[in-house]
């Protein structure tokens, strides 16, 4: 993929943390595909900055190849809330993004940024015994981490971020990556994961990596295997031109 033009696909545009990515993404050159499963989201989506929306639900392989198709890169935010609502049937962190991932893989992208979770495989011991035990009980960890494995052995340049606890406060702009497992522990806005999933997109330091990411401010304990990344910034539509080029792509894939 091109680093500034190409078309993504963001997976999971209406959830609390892919509103904020479909805000970053919207600023570049790349048209954006967001994907929904929830056809009155259209018009919301659109006037957020979504040059295409795709309804479909990726626990469904046909939704999935449908809404990869012609995408060079892909950035996936789903995630579903443990309950007892989740304990039943397939989940969307597994076998959706596996689904995905698949579908990705086959159409001939090349890019795939993926939203995990501390308490993710080797960093278990990052996530509070509590926390843990709901998540296990629910099936969340072992399916987030059949998707990353599925991922890993894809050949598609990728990024797995595992964020701590989610929180919904305001971007705080300083992040702490680990890598290695139980790096890092504590909470990060959704904002602020937002911002390293866009990043991620551009920065090839970040490609076929696995990170740990909390906030400074949400910072429990001490931080180990901290990393020291180079981000590279978001590029920026420019008008005239750039806007062109996406029209075409959008005509073109029509």
């Amino acid at each position: 993929m091109a680093r500034n033009r190409g078309r993504v696909l963001l997976a999971g545009a209406t959830g609390r943390t892919g509103r904020h990515v479909l805000d970053a993404l919207a600023e570049t050159p790349l048209v954006v595909r967001a994907l929904t499963r929830d056809a009155d989201a259209e018009s919301e989506l659109r006037a957020r900055g979504a040059d295409e929306v795709v309804v479909g639900d990726l626990l469904d392989p046909d939704d999935a190849r449908q809404a990869v198709l012609d995408a060079d890169a892909v950035v996936s935010a789903v995630g579903v809330s443990a309950g007892l609502e989740t304990i039943r049937g397939d989940l969307v962190d597994g076998a959706g993004v596996v689904n995905l991932v698949d579908a990705a893989t086959a159409s001939g992208a090349q890019r795939f940024v993926l939203t995990s979770s501390i308490g993710v495989g080797d960093s278990k011991g990052g996530l509070p015994l509590s926390l843990r035990a709901l998540l296990t009980a629910a099936g969340v960890l072992s399916a987030k981490e059949r998707s990353e494995n599925r991922l890993r052995d894809a050949p598609l340049d990728h990024t797995i971020v595992r964020p701590g606890a989610l929180t919904d406060g305001p971007a705080t702009g300083d992040v702490v990556v680990g890598e290695g497992g139980d790096s890092v522990r504590g909470s990060i806005p959704r904002a602020d994961v937002a911002n390293v999933l866009a990043h991620s997109l551009f920065t090839r330091e970040t490609e076929n990596r696995t990170f740990e990411v909390v906030s400074r401010p949400g910072l429990r304990k001490r931080a180990d295997n901290v990393v020291d990344i180079d981000w590279t910034p978001l590029p920026r539509a420019e008008a005239a031109g750039d806007e062109s080029e996406r029209k075409r792509e959008r005509e073109l894939a029509e």
